[in-house]
């Protein structure tokens, strides 16, 4: 029955030019759908249908959809509709967030001011009744909460989210991430929030931000030094300078883990902190005009940008967004590099010519210069340092007033960042100078530095700071020593926060003066990789000693003596027996005891260095992994086995409790136990039992999960993701193991997958499949694969081509992954459908894979992945091919006969339909006609069933599928004038005879005796029927 198209969109602003697409129309005929249903019914009759059509194929994600859109539409449905929805659900509103995140991220904008609503009203519903991965939602909906924008919607979306935050402070605290995300984009959002009429919001946002960062400050640590930038924009609000005195004078307070601001000054902050400041709309468009648009075209694009985005005043607090992201997150390919594209500095020199305001002015030059503060050419990208100085350097010749304000700047900046810090950022930026020159980005920095362009007192300001480089190349080779000490060691992406004299409230401050006797500190957070420190090691030590002090308030006794013996050692194996002494002391300790956390702290302190090591040997065997598990960690590691190993239950508790607590300090503590394991099983299993070692093995990490309240495959997917980030070969190494000890964690589990392919390289890619094929590894089972795969479908193309890669090394069946075809766009799954098509290829066609083809949506053209198949199958399969796809279209109708339907009783009746099957065969139609080939329809199988399916369609299918019936129409009118050679004529065994080389599907001559035989066989087909 054909479905009456709306023409107004329920759930978005459309204007009368935009056509609906894919999506859409399946949100609005899921919708109809759930309509038709329930229309007239009473709950109880309208619940029994709804069961009914969920046990049809594709049922139930029409009937969530459709109570999706119901709930998004119809505010007086949604409280009703919601709870059906829970009650159907088989993924726990899965697809419903699936869908949901995606309308999000990229429709949000066109929603009409209904959907936005009720869309606020469905999160608060997820999130009290606690449905699994609401964040993501809350993420990709917080995206459209923009900077630079005092709009009324923009204003209401971002108090709506902040009282959901609010009321559900508790569930937000659970999700680490999110919860500095959320500190990261309010801060954001703070300083423009000065106007009169916002001022109860901006209350109501500083009241929760400095309660979360109070009461979390440990969680907000990952979002590093950008933290402190953004603080410094509301240092002035009453509430924050407190706060900062606090950072200041008594980190301690905040959290344990804090050591003062120079420990957030050397955290990097994550790209996706910085992508999260741009709306995806805005996203989009930087990242089209850094990569599509050619330079000399490029000004209709950025007067387009700058009338959409950059207009208002309020906007002038956006260009430093933009500026950090495109340093930050865009990094060209050396292809597009070498292009015309239009360059990074070339968009980031148009928009410093934007700013009318002299702090977004100076803003924007801090955040254009942040790389450069701390850049160790070892650890940190030239690609962040590059945009500045080609901006400067391209700018002397016809803008020489930009080129002249940036290198004032730079000067400036020096000095005026921090004074304790001086040295420091002196460093940073004359190693950001000489990496230019070593990767040849300049060939010299003399004609910048020394050009006549300049006045005369910044070319004198300029040689006395860096009179290193306004000297000839062959006198400026490696000197820096002369100017400062060593540079700083920094994180890749690194953007301090910093001041100038024109808005600097906190550095101003005599306050800050304290700061400058304090050693620096290592940075201990979960999320983040850590630096090396930017003081000798001497330093370091003195520090963590005075850490530890701290400490032992609450140890005393023999373990104070311990620890202190422990961390005086520096010979490794006085180090391991050290520890020992250690742990004797501990088991000493009544398990109930509060003191477990103080020793875990310490123990982390002491063992800081031996977690950044690289353990995995280049040469592997016996002898260099054992070596490679002696240092003081891995005995704790082998108390624990022992102690497992005798039924120690009392020991082996208090071990386990020591090791969770140390967990909770160091997130590495996991992935170091699963290496000391298999290196322990690798040696171990020549003298003792296998199974027994394997057993144990398993016992032990189970014991350990359970011990930090964690299940095994969170576990694992938390400590594999931690391995990949600090060291993704031992990952690797590890990977195989874990398939193995613990298959129903792992096989078919989307994300330790996904971690595992985002993470490899190609060699990485062969070993596994290697593995694979000698039957060491199976990382998938038939079983729940459809799950994995439309899982899979979200992840980055190369994330999916190894993901399939990998599948296609297993002896997996294509009866459980063809059911994936009938869910996939040809636009957006490209990856998917090319390795199904590759699949298929080494396939004959059957029933299923063509009832799987044929309930793929209909396009307004022909589906190029059906026609590929259908066109592959017929060179070879061309008899086969038309018997299965005549069989699939007379079964769609009651008039099929009986034996037919025994044949084929495999196939659903209703899925796909009639109006699918005919509707895939009418477009197929159409493209072989341009390419003058439809020897497929000629055959007898398809004649036969083109008829049946035309005696038993209604009128309205009649109608509309006029001139694929009229296939068989030629043949009763037993005239051959008008047809097209091949027309209604069945092949002989030896077809066919011709076939061009570029035919759409098939075509074939033949003598016009056999056509006057084929007709007359046709007519009596016709009567049959009838």
């Amino acid at each position: 029955m054909e479905q009456v198209k709306t023409a107004i969109s329920r759930l978005f602003v459309t204007s009368a030019v935009e056509n609906k697409d894919d999506l859409e129309e399946k949100l609005e005929r899921s919708y109809q759908v759930v309509q038709t249903l329930t229309a007239g019914l009473s709950d109880k009759d309208a619940h029994d249908a709804l069961n009914n059509a969920l046990l049809k194929e594709k049922g139930y994600e029409e009937i969530s959809l459709g109570f999706l859109v119901t709930i998004l539409t119809e505010p007086q449905n949604a409280i009703k509709c919601y709870r059906d929805l829970t009650l159907i659900t088989r993924d726990g509103l899965g697809l419903i967030l699936t869908h949901l995140s995606q309308l999000v991220l990229d429709r949000y904008l066109r929603f009409t001011d209904v959907v936005k609503s009720q869309l606020l009203w469905l999160l608060r519903e997820m999130i009290r009744n606690a449905v699994s991965n609401v964040d993501n939602l809350c993420w990709n909906l917080m995206r459209h909460a923009a900077g630079g924008d005092v709009s009324v919607k923009n204003i209401m979306l971002v108090e709506k989210l902040l009282d959901v935050f609010i009321e559900y402070r508790t569930w937000l605290d659970k999700f680490p991430l999110l919860l500095a995300s959320v500190v990261y984009t309010y801060l954001r959002l703070v300083e423009d929030h000065n106007a009169p009429n916002l001022q109860q919001l901006r209350q109501k946002e500083v009241n929760f931000l400095v309660c979360v960062l109070r009461e979390r400050f440990h969680e907000c640590l990952v979002l590093g030094r950008d933290l402190v930038r953004l603080l410094q924009n509301v240092a002035r609000i009453p509430e924050f300078e407190q706060l900062w005195k606090d950072i200041l004078h008594a980190p301690k307070t905040l959290s344990p883990s804090f050591s003062g601001v120079l420990q957030l000054l050397q955290t990097r902050t994550s790209r996706r902190f910085l992508q999260s400041r741009l709306t995806p709309e805005m996203e989009r468009k930087l990242v089209f005009l850094t990569s599509q648009v050619r330079f000399g075209n490029h000004k209709r694009y950025q007067d387009w940008f700058q009338r959409q985005y950059l207009a208002t005043p309020e906007s002038q607090s956006l260009r430093c967004d933009m500026i950090r992201f495109i340093v930050g997150v865009i990094h060209p390919t050396n292809e597009l590099l070498c292009s015309d594209i239009i360059p990074r500095w070339a968009v980031i020199g148009w928009l410093l010519t934007t700013c009318t305001s002299a702090v977004a002015v100076s803003n924007a030059k801090l955040a254009l210069f942040y790389d450069w503060l701390f850049f160790d050419s070892e650890k940190d990208n030239i690609m962040n340092i590059e945009p500045a100085i080609l901006v400067m350097h391209h700018s002397m010749r016809s803008h020489p007033a930009v080129s002249a304000t940036l290198l004032d700047f730079l000067c400036r900046i020096i000095t005026n960042f921090y004074p304790p810090l001086t040295e420091k950022v002196r460093n940073g930026i004359f190693s950001s100078l000489r990496q230019i020159l070593d990767k040849r980005v300049l060939p010299s920095l003399l004609p910048l530095f020394d050009n006549a362009k300049l006045d005369r007192e910044l070319r004198n300001m300029i040689r006395e700071t860096f009179k290193e480089f306004c000297v000839q190349n062959s006198e400026s080779s490696s000197k820096i020593e002369d100017f400062g000490p060593q540079a700083v060691k920094m994180e890749d992406g690194e953007d301090n926060r910093i001041n100038n004299t024109v808005n600097n409230h906190i550095l101003d401050e005599p306050a800050f003066s304290d700061e400058e006797d304090e050693p620096s500190l290592v940075v201990h957070t979960p999320e983040e990789d850590t630096d090396d420190d930017d003081i000798p090691l001497a330093k370091v030590m003195k520090k963590e000693r005075q850490d530890n002090k701290s400490e032992e308030v609450f140890i005393d006794g023999p373990l104070k003596v311990s620890l202190n013996g422990l961390q005086a050692e520096k010979h490794r194996e006085k180090r391991c027996e050290a520890m020992e002494d250690v742990l004797q002391d501990v088991n000493d300790i009544d398990e109930d005891s509060d003191v477990f956390p103080s020793i875990a702290k310490s123990l982390c302190n002491i063992l800081y260095e031996d977690f950044k090591m690289e353990l995995l040997p280049k040469m592997i065997n016996e002898e260099t992994l054992l070596d490679s598990i002696k240092y003081p960690i891995f005995i704790i590691f082998d108390s624990l086995l022992n102690s497992t190993k005798s039924e120690d239950d009392s020991n082996r508790d208090r071990i386990l409790k020591l090791v969770s607590e140390m967990y909770s300090c160091q997130p590495c503590i996991g992935y170091l136990l699963l290496y000391y394991l298999k290196v322990k099983y690798r040696t171990e299993r020549k003298k003792e039992d296998q199974s027994k070692i394997n057993s144990l093995k398993i016992s032990v990490y189970k014991d350990f999960c359970q011990t930090v309240e964690k299940k095994i495959d969170n576990c694992l997917y938390d400590d594999l993701n931690a391995c990949h980030i600090t060291d993704n070969s031992l990952m690797m190494w590890i990977v195989p193991d874990l398939y193995k000890d613990f298959k129903q964690q792992t096989v078919n589990n989307a994300q330790i997958l996904r971690v595992i392919v985002s993470s490899i390289d190609a060699l990485q890619l062969q070993e596994l499949i290697s593995l694979i094929m000698q039957g060491q590894l199976t990382m998938f089972k038939s079983d729940s694969l459809q799950t994995l795969l439309k899982t899979s479908l979200a992840w980055e193309s190369i994330e999916q081509f190894f993901l399939w890669q990998l599948i296609n090394a297993h002896d997996i069946p294509i009866d459980s992954i063809i059911p994936l075809v009938s869910h996939l766009n040809y636009q957006q799954h490209a990856e998917a459908l090319t390795a199904i098509m590759l699949l298929l290829k080494q396939d004959k066609p059957t029933s299923d894979t063509i009832k799987y083809l044929f309930s793929r949506d209909i396009r307004d053209k022909c589906d190029p992945f059906l026609f590929t198949m259908v066109k592959y199958w017929c060179e070879n399969n061309l008899d086969k091919l038309g018997e299965l796809i005549s069989s699939l279209l007379s079964t769609r109708y009651p008039a099929t006969s009986p034996n037919k339907r025994k044949r084929n009783k495999s196939l659903s009746a209703t899925v796909p339909s009639a109006d699918q099957v005919l509707g895939h065969l009418d477009l197929l139609r159409i493209n072989c006609e341009k390419n003058d080939g439809l020897g497929l329809y000629s055959l007898d199988s398809m004649q036969k069933a083109l008829v049946i399916a035309q005696n038993n369609s209604t009128d309205s299918q009649k109608k509309h599928f006029n001139e694929l019936f009229s296939l068989t129409e030629e043949e009763d009118s037993g005239t051959s004038k008008s047809r097209n050679p091949g027309r209604g004529r069945k092949p002989t065994n030896k077809w066919p005879l011709k076939r061009p080389t570029n035919a759409g599907l098939l075509y074939s001559e033949e003598s016009s005796e056999e056509e006057e035989i084929v007709k007359r066989k046709r007519k009596r087909v016709v009567s049959d029927s009838d």
